[in-house]
């Protein structure tokens, strides 16, 4: 909801001079009255006057607060949750690395803090499709974007594939920039980026070139860009599923150590170009091979702590609908069972960061 920010931090502001707790809840209930009866409206809190001084809420955060104001049983309870709204109304109070108002922390409640994320489905609005094999999922990127950038700041997505990263950055004000090796792929990924509504003016660059061996500085300087201030990274898990017949194609990688190596040099070309003091994110799963569980998540994460990167988090991602398994849960169970074996429903978001 919008609020007449003059109008209501004026009002509450005045209440902090009232000695009577009962006419202090009174005017609170009253404000709260004509929050819930938003047209009907008779003190002007939600009227956008002549000067446009105004603030945006969400109506969950706005009545919680609220009523914790009202559950107090002390006026000097009651006043220090006052000060408080009119602080977080007021005032914006923002770290190095994202624009959330932690006057308003509790307005947040769809960021994720904990370290499981147990996600139903893949998220489809906007330019997202669900087509392409091997794309993760848009609420990964939207967590880590909100939490780890700013507005007009610039993303790295090294293995772009069918534009996630890129998509959801534009849907949040980011800039990004996308590295695709194969040109087909990089097309349709442009045409995705494209559709998604520019509401910000972001800037996206898609480059076609092998991420291993780019020259990242020379390529984001061509483009006016000096450096990024998030990467992130969801290569192939290894031989998984071959999205190519191209020798520089990860998932062509004919053992594990090739693989490794092809990957740590993505992460050397890129080191270069991430600001000091800021993220980047590894997106990957594990694999079976010869009936044995490979951890390949893990040894790709020791690959890039091999290169001077602290490791911050390890969050696991739960997912139920792979495209790969979609519609055949019962068989997969099966196989379980009998093989004696557990089926993969989880991946690993590796949370670095650049000292």
């Amino acid at each position: 909801m919008t609020l007449n920010k003059t109008k209501i931090i004026h009002t509450l502001s005045k209440l902090l001079d009232q000695q009577n707790l009962n006419r202090i809840r009174d005017t609170v209930k009253d404000f709260k009255t004509n929050a819930a009866k938003l047209p009907s409206d008779k003190k002007g809190f939600f009227n956008i006057g002549s000067n446009g001084n105004t603030i945006k809420v969400s109506s969950k955060y706005l009545m919680g607060e609220l009523d914790q104001i009202l559950d107090t049983k002390t006026i000097e309870r009651t006043k220090y949750y006052i000060r408080r709204l009119v602080r977080a109304l007021s005032e914006s109070k923002t770290s190095k690395i994202n624009d959330l108002n932690l006057h308003r922390w509790k307005e947040y409640g769809d960021i994720f803090t904990d370290s499981l994320w147990v996600l139903d489905k893949r998220g489809t609005s906007g330019a997202h499709s669900g087509g392409y094999w091997g794309n993760f999922i848009p609420q990964i990127p939207n967590q880590l974007l909100r939490r780890y950038t700013k507005k007009d700041e610039w993303v790295l997505d090294a293995f772009l594939g069918s534009g996630t990263t890129l998509i959801e950055s534009k849907r949040l004000g980011r800039n990004g920039v996308g590295v695709e090796l194969l040109r087909k792929v990089a097309h349709s990924a442009a045409k995705a980026i494209e559709q998604e509504d520019d509401l910000f003016s972001a800037r996206t660059e898609i480059i076609v070139g092998d991420s291993s061996s780019l020259d990242f500085k020379s390529e984001l300087k061509q483009r006016n860009i000096k450096s990024v201030q998030f990467l992130i990274m969801h290569p192939p898990y290894w031989d998984i599923i071959k999205f190519s017949k191209d020798k520089k194609d990860l998932s062509n990688a004919k053992t594990m150590n090739e693989f490794l190596n092809l990957f740590g040099k993505v992460v050397d070309a890129t080191y270069p170009v991430l600001d000091k003091g800021r993220y980047f994110a590894v997106v990957i799963g594990d694999k079976y091979s010869g009936g044995n569980w490979i951890p390949l998540g893990f040894y790709t994460m020791q690959e890039v702590l091999k290169r001077g990167y602290s490791l911050k988090s390890i969050i696991i991602k739960n997912f139920d609908e792979t495209k790969g398994k979609r519609n055949q849960k019962e068989l997969w169970r099966y196989r379980a069972l009998v093989g004696g074996f557990y089926i993969f429903k989880h991946e690993y978001i590796f949370l670095f960061k650049k000292e």
